[in-house]
């Protein structure tokens, strides 16, 4: 069965689509609104879907108006652009590094991120904007360490795999650390904020993150034809004409941005910027980095967790970042074992 089409526009621009493709992104969007519209009904108050939808085109009532858009309506947004964020984010890093371990989980950010959250917490007993800017500080710095050390003649998959697990390691230790030197009010406040919760956001959260991912998702869509030719390697993909270097540097500038971004709003929720773009690349059946279902894989992930945590376990009982760590192992393992019976590992 063919899943490319070449389509010719009216002006004579033609290009190929991606049925399969095509037909994932549009029903992982389906999945990601109707998600959306259920968790936005779901609470101590529950609002059914339907005057959900009238509330939202401005038909509801004033009570159903204030917790609609001022109460959830803030957090569900929070989590779709967090989830499309770090699904971006994962699909970037592990085509940069060529393996499907280069995500942010494995190469530090989160820890990174979270070194500096704890940083405002534990030494400043920081705000929540102090926290937020030192958890975007600390995923720069993070990303920017690992570049640099990963540098000679350029960064190469393994290596950048390497180093991110390295200092990885060192931030985690100095995150323990952290933790002992907290007083027992600072000691639960940042414990929180680590589990990775979308319960408070607001809409302080949702028009930074909306600003940047607005500048930076475009900006990675249009270096996707360059980045798909560099996971043929470095020497081909400058035969055909890709400024390597130039390109990753701007792409992980932009993952690490996304990633850090995504953290500092609603900490460090752990797998889905590893299991998203591998989810959706298993759907798609197509190479290539599939920045664009991973993007829909992950918001769709991410608010449907959410979902599952409020629904199973009542309103703000469970931060989602639980959640996603118990689906994103069960996923690990079940890839393992297929790994395994396939003789690949």
């Amino acid at each position: 069965m063919k899943t490319n089409r070449a389509v010719r526009s009216p002006g004579g621009l033609s290009f190929r689509l991606d049925v399969r493709a095509t037909v994932v992104v549009a029903l992982l969007l389906v999945l990601a609104c109707v998600a959306s519209v259920l968790l936005i009904g779901t609470g101590d108050f529950d609002i059914p879907a339907g005057d959900v939808l009238k509330t939202l085109v401005g038909r509801g009532n004033a009570g159903q108006e204030f917790i609609v858009n001022e109460l959830r309506l803030p957090r569900v947004l929070v989590g779709l652009l967090v989830g499309g964020a770090l699904g971006v984010g994962g699909a970037l890093f592990q085509a940069i590094s060529r393996n499907p371990l280069g995500s942010p989980d494995v190469l530090g950010l989160g820890q990174g991120a979270t070194a500096g959250a704890l940083i405002m917490i534990v030494l400043f007993s920081g705000s929540s904007a102090q926290v937020t800017v030192g958890a975007l500080v600390g995923g720069l710095v993070t990303g920017l360490a690992i570049y640099l050390l990963a540098w000679k003649r350029g960064v190469h998959g393994y290596r950048l795999v390497l180093v991110g697990i390295g200092v990885s390691a060192i931030v985690t230790a100095v995150n323990g650390y952290l933790m002992t030197r907290a007083d027992i009010v600072d000691a639960s406040r940042a414990v929180v904020w680590m589990t990775g919760s979308l319960n408070g956001r607001d809409w302080d959260q949702v028009w930074p993150l909306l600003a940047l991912c607005a500048v930076l998702v475009p900006l990675v869509l249009t270096n996707g034809r360059a980045l798909r030719m560099m996971e043929m390697g470095d020497d081909i993909s400058s035969a055909l004409g890709v400024r390597v270097e130039r390109v990753r540097a701007l792409l992980m500038v932009a993952a690490v941005l996304l990633t850090a971004a995504a953290t500092a709003a609603a900490g460090p929720v752990s797998f889905v910027a590893l299991t998203a773009p591998q989810l959706a690349r298993r759907l798609t059946r197509s190479p290539g980095p599939n920045l664009v279902p991973s993007l829909c894989m992950g918001a769709a992930l991410l608010v449907g967790a959410d979902f599952i945590s409020q629904r199973a376990f009542g309103a703000d009982q469970l931060p989602v970042g639980v959640v996603t760590g118990v689906l994103g192992g069960v996923y690990l393992l079940w890839l393992l074992v297929t790994e395994r019976k396939a003789g690949r590992i």
